[in-house]
């Protein structure tokens, strides 16, 4: 099995990073990587990473600490239209989950935009479950207990 990695983004790695994409179809569900990064740069909470399977850069990740105490906000998630359906995107959140709750956190919370083809399906399938929330922007708030 491919060994799945969360890595720092360099200034060695930021191009391939930013290079990623996913497919058209999906482009609606999550911005590109190059303006989360921009993002994460005006948000001090913010903390993301490379996805890797073994040496290569599959997707990308980012949360920041929620309004909530022990709660972490998946801010982006994505896996490059080239990798998906590998089980990357899933290993990956495993990782996530893990490194989130040995630093402390408890529950770990995202939004998405739904419609054919976006990420419900998937997250549900991770262990997320819907709140009944959504964000002033209209997205489904979505919970995984840690």
């Amino acid at each position: 099995m491919t060994v799945v990695t969360l890595r720092e983004v360099t200034a060695a790695t930021v191009r391939a990073i930013c290079a990623l994409e996913t497919a058209q179809e999906q482009k609606r569900f999550v911005a590109p990587n190059a303006v989360s990064i921009a993002q994460a740069y005006f948000e001090p909470r913010a903390i993301f990473r490379a996805i890797y399977a073994e040496e290569i850069p599959v997707g990308f990740v980012m949360w920041r600490t929620a309004d909530e105490a022990e709660t972490a906000y998946l801010w982006r998630f994505m896996i490059d239209r080239n990798h998906q359906g590998k089980g990357y995107g899933e290993r990956a959140i495993a990782q996530l989950t893990d490194l989130l709750r040995d630093t402390g956190y408890r529950r770990l919370t995202t939004s998405v935009v739904l419609g054919c083809g976006g990420p419900i399906d998937f997250y549900q399938s991770r262990g997320f479950v819907e709140t009944g929330a959504t964000t002033t922007n209209g997205e489904r708030v979505l919970l995984r207990i840690l």
